[in-house]
């Protein structure tokens, strides 16, 4: 079989990778720069940058917004060319709303549209004007550079597909400052990082996800992590069916029993706690870990219990969990965390061959519990559960698991929140939070011990399905059997991994989320 590389693939010429973020403290009207957008209210409350450009051009500014040319709606753009008295080449106008109703949407917004602009400018350079008047309420620059940097770097991508004819096009500015009033604090200056960090990771993730099943296997995957693992120097182990057997893993093994692909289950050991810990010096990870468990289904056909031939094609992101951990673990190897990270990737491709698993067979799962399998198209959670077993070796502090798990979960909540579902209030709690200071929000639906009375099976302790309703804490009531040994959390992304339609493509999704859920727990662990 030949074995595929990402970057040997394709090319990532726009990327997170691509833009080089840096902070300024020059007057806005004298910044000489290919673009600098500025933030406005359209209700006359003005920040200070807009200021200063609106009198260095005699009013034109706020000629041009009592005219109404910018729209009111927060994100709404106006590019201006060449206006006089100021060095900036070109101002683009963002909306900010009303300044009575602005939030974090209105400036997330505001911020998106810059972004889209700046990846599509011939500008090479660029420039954003920050002022504190135009923060959300109880928002800092800190917040800020963190978020901004993110969601521009975030715009920034774009995936090279595999074209005869490559678009030669150069678009979008390389060069982005951010523009502040004062020097930034050593705080300001770490946001700016870890925002382009969780980008990166973000534009990692997207590529393993947009890929096709065909390139993005697991052992495709499992080189990804390996390579990784090379680049910043943390171990990992991948592994193969063989071992899996040795291990008891008949949930996982029965979904891959199907693929000609084989199957890999991938552990990557991120170090980065005190350096003085004893198992770390001994090349092992110290105990107390944070856990990540990402689901990689590269390719699900519904097995035996196929799937609709509609969007099949978009069944290439059943392994978004997958893609968001490994990179989850790019972001925090460029962050630098001082945290003990597990992720660990379950593998596989779940195909209707002639060895596939038949609805009715019956498998023993790593912890020795039975499994019904009604439906073999509810293949996440099978092999979810015996990584969630997997887990326990490493007396983890908490384990959260990401999975593109179920259709009800999109049906229940759309595709604005991810799913959660959590048997520790306080993790889940924590994680809402982190949803909410991101923009990468969660909805948390009830995890009440009734919904394990629709798991029964007159034939093995459980079913891997529940019925018709509540299929997405079903779901997850199956996998909390497998997770009582500590503090667990479930992220159902099967909403927002991925888009469909002319936008077509994976969201990076639920990077954000994970990343400021990780530089809170690195911070509390410095104090």
């Amino acid at each position: 079989m030949a074995h595929y590389h990402l970057q040997s693939f394709f090319r990532v010429p726009v990327g997170a990778d691509f833009v080089k973020f840096t902070i300024k403290t020059t007057a806005p009207e004298k910044l000489e720069t290919g673009l600098l957008a500025l933030c406005v209210f359209t209700d006359g409350v003005f920040p200070l940058p807009y200021n200063a450009i609106d009198k260095a051009s005699q009013g034109r500014l706020s000629a041009l917004v009592s005219a109404g040319e910018l729209n009111k709606k927060a994100g709404a753009c106006l590019l201006l060319h060449g206006l006089a008295g100021v060095a900036a080449e070109r101002i683009l106008l963002v909306s900010l709303g009303e300044f009575a109703s602005f939030g974090d949407k209105a400036w997330r917004d505001a911020l998106a549209s810059v972004g889209k602009a700046l990846a599509d400018t011939l500008a090479e350079d660029a420039a954003i004007a920050l002022e504190e008047i135009a923060l959300p309420p109880e928002r800092d620059f800190v917040w800020a550079l963190r978020h901004a940097s993110r969601i521009i770097a975030d715009h920034a991508y774009r995936f090279d597909a595999p074209r005869a004819k490559q678009d030669s096009a150069k678009r979008g500015a390389r060069k982005i400052a951010f523009l502040l009033a004062s020097e930034p604090d050593p705080a300001q200056k770490e946001a700016l990082l870890h925002g382009k960090a969780i980008a990166e990771g973000m534009a990692l993730a997207k590529d393993l996800a947009n890929l096709g099943a065909n390139v993005c296997t697991p052992t495709m995957l499992a080189e990804t992590a390996l390579d990784l693992g090379k680049q910043f120097g943390f171990d990992v182990d991948v592994l193969e069916r063989a071992d899996m057997e040795k291990l008891g893993m008949g949930a996982l093994l029965a979904v891959a029993r199907g693929a000609a692909q084989p199957p890999k289950f991938i552990v990557m050991h991120y170090r980065g706690g005190k350096k003085g810990d004893k198992a770390r010096k001994n090349g092992k990870t110290p105990a107390h870990p944070i856990v990540l468990v990402g689901k990689g289904v590269t390719f699900d056909s519904g097995g035996i219990s196929l799937k609709p031939g509609a969007e099949m094609d978009e069944m290439k992101y059943d392994m978004c969990g997958a893609a968001s951990v490994i990179g989850a673990v790019k972001a925090i190897a460029l962050m630098d965390l001082p945290l003990d990270v597990i992720v660990l990737v379950p593998a596989t491709e779940n195909m209707p061959g002639g060895g596939a698993s038949r609805p009715g067979d019956v498998v023993r799962s790593m912890s020795g519990q039975t499994i019904e399998i009604l439906n073999t198209d509810a293949e996440g959670r099978l092999i979810l559960c015996d990584a969630l077993s997997y887990a326990e070796r490493f007396t983890p502090d908490c384990v959260i698991d990401i999975a593109t798990l179920t259709g009800a979960c999109v049906v229940a909540l759309g595709r604005i929140p991810s799913g959660l579902l959590s048997t520790d209030d306080a993790l889940a709690e924590e994680l809402t939070q982190c949803g909410l200071n991101s923009g990468d929000r969660v909805w948390r639906l009830p995890l009440w011990d009734d919904y394990q009375e629709l798991l029964k099976s007159n034939f093995a302790d459980m079913a891997n399905i529940g019925g018709r309703f509540g299929g997405a804490i079903t779901g997850a009531a199956f996998l909390s059997r497998f997770a009582k040994a500590y503090k667990w959390a479930h992220l159902d992304i099967a909403g927002t991994a991925w888009l469909s339609g002319d936008a077509k493509g994976a969201t990076g999704r639920p990077l954000p989320l994970l990343g400021e859920f990780l530089i809170a727990r690195a911070k509390q662990r410095e104090h």
